[in-house]
């Protein structure tokens, strides 16, 4: 029975660099998160020890820094699709690379006085901008996303419906809060694509969506916000989604004489309900190896 070295990639996770962009004097900041790795002929390392093709972790993370001094940063799409880029069209021994970007949230400090302040700024949410851009030669494919956008409806959902099976004890309701935290990712069809103008047209389709929407299930809201993306965005080729269902249960308050008409409620932190699904454009080619990688999704 032969033995041999399998698939493989190497580089360097989770560099964070805070990026000043001081070109007027209404500065920009771009704070990321950056995972680098490459593929190509390092089988040598593997077997013996031979380094010499090794481009050094340390060096990826340099690199990183020093892109984003000579050219800015950008959005995220456009980082991670420099990065993959010089390390694949600039080094023979490397064959493909994906590049992995999440770019952490910050807003303009707005004074009472003054208004938007020039160079102060306070942290936002915890949702978080993400990317991951993989490429073989000529190849190139661009997943972007977002993790944590929490968003909660006070009414206009109902779950009702599903069979009464042994040890089902969940009562039916027309009128309840439904919440969740969404983590969405999409992959486009190729990288001619204004990357920032889109991001925010498909975060407020789903917003549009989760708002407008009345609810039956989480499902039936997670398919018509990624059916909303497809058919607003021809550039998207699919888009994926993890949504926790974020429980909330109304207060029985009649054992001291208080009605509770849907007002007070009980946040539950676990054990939640999680949904996951894709939305696929029916016409869209595969993209092998793009997700590999990408956690949390099916």
């Amino acid at each position: 029975m032969g033995i041999s070295l399998g698939y493989n990639r190497y580089g360097k996770a989770e560099c964070r660099m805070v990026h000043v962009d001081r070109s007027t004097p209404v500065h920009r900041i771009t704070d990321v998160t950056v995972t680098g790795q490459l593929v190509g002929d390092f089988a040598a390392t593997h077997l013996t020890g031979d380094n010499s093709k090794v481009i050094a972790t340390d060096t990826q993370k340099n690199t990183v820094y020093a892109l984003a001094r000579q050219h800015g940063v950008g959005a995220p799409e456009e980082f991670a699709l420099r990065m993959a880029r010089y390390f694949v069209d600039g080094f023979e021994q490397v064959s493909g690379a994906r590049q992995e970007v999440l770019q952490h949230s910050w807003g303009r400090i707005s004074t009472t006085d003054a208004g938007p302040h020039d160079h102060a700024f306070v942290k936002d949410t915890g949702e978080t901008r993400t990317t991951v851009v993989t490429k073989h030669g000529a190849d190139e494919v661009v997943i972007s996303g977002l993790t944590d956008l929490v968003v909660l409806k006070s009414t206009g959902s109902e779950f009702h419906g599903f069979p009464d099976v042994p040890f089902t004890s969940l009562v039916e309701t027309d009128d309840r809060i439904l919440a969740t935290a969404v983590t969405a990712r999409w992959r486009y069809l190729g990288t001619d694509v204004e990357w920032d103008k889109t991001f925010g047209s498909v975060r407020q389709a789903m917003l549009d969506t989760f708002a407008l929407t009345h609810s039956l299930s989480l499902q039936q809201t997670l398919y018509a916000m990624g059916e909303a993306v497809l058919q607003g965005h021809p550039e998207v080729a699919e888009i994926r989604f993890s949504m926790p269902n974020k429980h909330h249960f109304l207060v029985d308050l009649s054992k001291w004489g208080l009605d509770n008409p849907n007002e007070v409620w009980y946040a539950a932190d676990r054990p939640y309900g999680l949904i996951e699904a894709s939305v696929v454009r029916d016409e869209a080619p595969p993209a092998p190896g793009a997700w590999e990688g990408v956690t949390g999704f099916i």
